[in-house]
């Protein structure tokens, strides 16, 4: 089955359905997902967004905040338009009847999080901000977007000039072949690579394997953020305890109530998460186990309903006033180079969210820019695309040489997951790395594969070891530590490695000294104006 259109986007998310709702101005849109629509990391999300309101905020203060957090591993010119166009975009949304929770006077109520210097957290339902974006998007889609679930992506398309020009697909009904003048990466994050996690369990890094193998530019795989409060219950974590929880008086402590942050950083229980989740790590790499003391908070289960629910759904008795917790993965700051219009290094090939790498979350994301960069370079990148698009003339496939139908040898899942939580997690060191690594494909192992024979399961597990071999290679490379990135042999932040980014394309990488190529943006800018 082919089917012509203008625009496909890949992933039901913030990121993606925002796009949709504005791009369907113009253009007709088919949304791509390979699960259930609602199933995702938005839709999951108990923290809200972070963006400024309040009198006593300002954009230069969020600015700040990001950038201490992400260790000044960023791009700056986008970290400015992020806050200053992030503002204007939540406030179009509330002006839009997007709902979030108010104070008894009527005025937005802002909550607090880590690393954050002022109250600037808008929630919608308490901690269920990302159900409630994510419907409120689904329920603003014009009719032009249609809308096509559990089916996977599992091949990008380029044609002659080398420019993207559409995607392969399978589902239960087979196989399908959507042609258009643009597609658009909106799939997410990795973190189901690892055994812990906050992530939805097929979150496996889909979109930038696509990406790699269609031949863009990748960059941060070693920035994988672990979130330091995951619901942990007979060995096992279980969704996770939102930051506001601590922003509202929450506080990690050991089994004898001995408070764990004291002392450890100057903002103790609200330090950013490489901080906090280290702590924890270190504290259970000792034997103790590991709570978040929810004693000073009054009426919490009406304050957070989510974490409530899933608390008495394993069994967690909060007449006892403290939640089981462990550190699991919850964020990829990597991902595919694109900029604040989602143009990536292959023209008509975009991408947003997650799967993106803007360097706008450095080395360690911020509490609750997430959402803000979905909504925010969502609308941007739609806009751009209504203004300046184009459509595509040339849908000629390009020759593909030789493809191979000998797959590499690949772990189960459950085992890559438990490498790459033990050898590529919290703390890494060379020897895990490497010996992890000899493991993984290498790119000319998979880069002839014939997709096209393999069924939805193995494609998913390929894509799993393909976006687990540039989180391990991107780690091993940066010798140092960095914000997420702790390297037990390189403990130091070293200065050599400020701005330094790790670029992987077809099986090469390069460090480099910007994040974008000079000739990228130009190439791109002349590819939507022809």
């Amino acid at each position: 089955m082919v089917i012509k259109t203008d625009i496909v986007i890949l992933g039901s998310g913030a990121g993606a359905l925002q796009t949709a709702r504005i791009l369907a101005e113009k253009y007709q849109v088919h949304i791509i997902t390979k699960s259930d629509v609602t199933n995702g990391s938005s839709y999951k999300a108990q923290g809200g967004i972070a963006a400024v309101t309040g009198k006593e905020d300002g954009t230069s203060l969020h600015m700040q905040d990001t950038l201490h957090a992400g260790v000044f591993h960023h791009d700056e010119e986008n970290v400015k338009k992020l806050v200053e166009e992030g503002r204007n975009t939540i406030q179009q949304l509330i002006g839009q009847h997007f709902p979030v929770d108010r104070a008894p006077d009527g005025s937005i109520s802002l909550g607090l999080e880590g690393a954050h210097s002022k109250p600037r957290i808008i929630h919608s339902g308490g901690d269920a901000t990302g159900r409630h974006l994510v419907n409120y998007l689904l329920d603003s889609l014009p009719k032009r977007v249609k809308i096509h679930d559990h089916e996977l992506a599992y091949q990008l398309l380029i044609n002659e000039n080398g420019e993207c020009i559409g995607v392969k697909t399978k589902s239960r009904e087979g196989n399908a072949t959507y042609l258009a003048s643009y597609v658009i990466v909106a799939t997410g994050g990795a973190g189901a690579l690892y055994e812990y996690t906050s992530n939805c369990p097929d979150s496996f890094g889909d979109g930038i394997a696509l990406a790699y193998l269609a031949g863009a530019e990748i960059t941060d795989m070693e920035f994988v953020q672990f979130h330091p409060s995951l619901i942990y219950v007979d060995g096992k974590t279980h969704g996770l305890v939102s930051e506001a929880v601590r922003g509202a008086g929450g506080l990690f402590a050991d089994e004898e109530g001995n408070r764990i942050m004291k002392g450890v950083h100057p903002l103790e229980d609200l330090a950013p998460r490489h901080i906090t989740a280290y702590e924890i790590y270190k504290h259970r790499a000792k034997g103790h186990e590991v709570y978040i003391d929810i004693s000073k908070i009054k009426d919490f289960e009406d304050k957070f309903p989510t974490i409530t629910s899933i608390c008495k759904e394993h069994g967690i008795d909060l007449s006892k006033k403290r939640i089981p917790i462990a550190p699991g993965s919850h964020f990829l700051m990597g991902g595919i180079i694109s900029d604040a219009y989602g143009r990536t290094s292959i023209p008509r090939l975009f991408a947003v969210g997650e799967t993106a790498c803007t360097g706008v979350h450095g080395a360690n994301r911020l509490a609750s820019n997430s959402l803000l960069e979905c909504v925010t370079f969502g609308k941007l990148m739609a806009e751009h695309l209504l203004q300046y698009g184009s459509s595509q003339k040339n849908f000629t496939i390009r020759e593909a040489g030789h493809k191979s139908s000998k797959l590499p040898p690949l772990m189960p899942p459950c085992l890559l997951q438990k490498e790459m939580f033990a050898k590529a997690g919290i703390v890494r060191e060379k020897e895990g790395l490497a010996e992890l690594l000899k493991k993984l494909p290498t790119y000319e192992d998979v880069s002839n594969l014939d997709l096209d024979a393999l069924d939805r399961e193995t494609i998913e597990q390929l894509f799993m070891h393909i976006t687990a071999s540039l989180i391990v290679h991107g780690a091993l490379l940066r010798e140092e530590s960095r914000g997420s990135h702790i390297r037990k042999d390189f403990p130091s932040t070293v200065d050599e490695w400020q701005h330094k980014w790790i670029i992987f394309k077809q099986g090469k990488h390069d460090v480099r000294d910007g994040l974008y190529e000079q000739n990228q943006i130009a190439r791109n800018a002349e590819t939507v104006l022809q």
